[in-house]
């Protein structure tokens, strides 16, 4: 063991490593692809929307942008050529795609589950593999998947069933994976997000019933902000978590722990 006393910054110093950020055109994966950036990783950002793709690289000339539609298979393959070709290999995979289908299962159908289990959880499990592959072989890499408080508790009256088994099984593929390349240099760990400001949840807040919801069940009586997801990015992203893997941190205000 070093007995050597690292600057913090240092610790948390990404430097001359690759990441791809998934889901980056708007809230917590826009915010994530520009903390990465800004602890020096050049960034491949991906996300379905073009426009808003442009406006995130123009924010950092360390993002580089790669339009994909991750619920594709052949997409998510396309991506991962593509940013390997002209960035090199994948150090850090932040897999944030994801979308929310607040429905009763009595109105939600096989195809709307489908879908919420193919880019909540299938993505993520295919952009592991292909990725964690080269990680495996180079014994260097890191893995952050964003699964959600609805990966471990229920999400009702909000009711998502397609959502929230997508998420749990995220979280325990975290711990799998953790556990599979725990002796092969990869780190695969989860940050599980409680409510934030971001337009995913924007139909929930912009009532009172909705905001009334949020803060009374959240012990801090707030929804978070996008800038408090950094600290534990940066924690599993960079050498300051060289010794998590299959952890899974919460960032909810204190929702789970009622």
């Amino acid at each position: 063991m070093s007995s050597e006393v690292r600057p913090p910054s240092a610790l948390f110093d990404l430097t001359g490593r690759v990441a791809l950020v998934t889901g980056a055109s708007s809230g917590l994966g826009h915010r994530m692809a520009r903390v990465l950036a800004g602890a020096g990783a050049t960034v491949a950002a991906t996300a379905r929307r073009v426009e808003r793709l442009a406006e995130l690289a123009a924010t950092s000339d360390r993002i580089i942008t790669f339009p994909a539609d991750l619920t594709v298979a052949g997409e998510r393959e396309r991506l991962v050529a593509e940013v390997v070709e002209r960035m090199g290999p994948i150090d850090i995979l932040v897999n944030n795609a994801g979308a929310v289908n607040a429905t009763p299962i009595e109105q939600e159908s096989l195809d709307d589950f489908s879908r919420m289990i193919e880019l909540n959880l299938t993505a993520s499990w295919h952009l592991m593999k292909m990725i964690g592959a080269s990680m495996v072989e180079r014994r260097r890499g890191s893995i952050v998947n964003i699964a959600s408080i609805l990966g471990i508790v229920g999400a009702t009256p909000a009711k998502d069933s397609g959502y929230t088994a997508a998420k749990g099984g995220l979280v325990n593929l975290t711990r799998e994976m953790g556990l599979q390349w725990a002796r092969k240099g990869v780190r695969v760990n989860a940050i599980c997000p409680g409510w934030f400001a971001t337009e995913m949840i924007e139909d929930l807040t912009a009532t009172d019933a909705g905001t009334a919801f949020i803060e009374n069940n959240t012990p801090m009586m707030r929804v978070g902000q996008v800038d408090e997801i950094d600290g534990a990015l940066l924690l599993l992203a960079s050498d300051a978590g060289s010794f998590m893997t299959g952890a899974v941190v919460m960032v909810d205000g204190g929702w789970t722990a009622r």
